[in-house]
Order: structure tokens, then sequence, then C-alpha cells
């Protein structure tokens, strides 16, 4: 679908940090995308879910504005990146996954197809849609890999 990989990164250009940053969040489509319930990323988001679309590294790339990009490392899993001007947050890297998870808001063409909820333990919000909700992480990402019930 490059129609629609060329739409999402003309997206991304206008709408990250009110069109004065530019980050190409997406040659392609994301290696996953899905629902976040953890209190961090709550936190972060203001929110009381998080929606997520990772990308590998080298599918990501700032095109302008990059010395607008301050970083808060929470944890060494997530280094979350928001623009200096005006506080929009932007990704979070996640360098022990080799990811980076472009905010789905901030891609407003993107086909955003959910396929899992991760961290469901924690949810504040249950939501039925039938999707498999993990207990923390996949395994491969370092979890427990147990799935809970709706």
């Amino acid at each position: 679908m490059a129609d629609n990989a060329e739409t999402n990164r003309r997206a991304i250009r206008r709408a990250a940090a009110g069109g004065d940053m530019l980050h190409r969040g997406g040659d392609g489509a994301p290696e996953a995308m899905g629902y976040c319930h953890c209190r961090s990323r709550r936190s972060w988001s203001g929110g009381p879910v998080n929606a997520f679309s990772l990308w590998k590294p080298d599918a990501v790339r700032v095109t302008a504005g990059e010395e607008h990009i301050a970083t808060f490392e929470k944890t060494p899993l997530s280094q979350r990146k928001y623009c200096s001007k005006c506080g929009g947050h932007l990704m979070t890297n996640h360098p022990p996954l080799g990811m980076v998870d472009v905010y789905t808001a901030t891609i407003p063409t993107l086909d955003f197809k959910p396929a899992v909820h991760v961290n469901y333990a924690g949810t504040v919000l249950p939501i039925r849609d039938g999707l498999p909700k993990l207990k923390d992480f996949p395994k491969e990402f370092g979890g427990s890999g147990e799935a809970i019930a709706e």
C-alpha cells in the first residue's frame, strides 16, 4: 500500500507539534498496534488507555525540528520524546525492544488495527472488543505472555 504509506508520511509531517516538527513514522505499516493499560502510559498520555503503533527504528525519521525534541527517560525501557516548544508528545524509543512507538494520534491517516491489549491487569477502563488481553507484555518483549479474561 505505497499510497497509504505516503499519505501517512504527509499527515505526520502536518500533525507533529502543530506543524513545526516533522517526523516520519511509517514507511509501510507498523510492526504491531494495540492498546497499553499500564499506569505509566496512562499518566503520560493523560487518558485511561493508550493506543500504540510500534515501528522499526529505521522506519521513523525526524526530518525537521530535531533541535526541539526533548527526552524524558523514566526507565531504560522507554525514552519518551516530546516537543520542547509546545510540549506535544511525539514518540517513545524502546531500545531493549528495538522498536519506536509513534503515537497514533500523530498519524491521523493511520489505518489503526489493534491486535492486542497489553498490561491489561492494570486496566481502569475494561474494553470488551474480543482482542487478546495480556496480563503484562508478550514473552518476546520480556513479559509473561499470560492472557487474561476480558
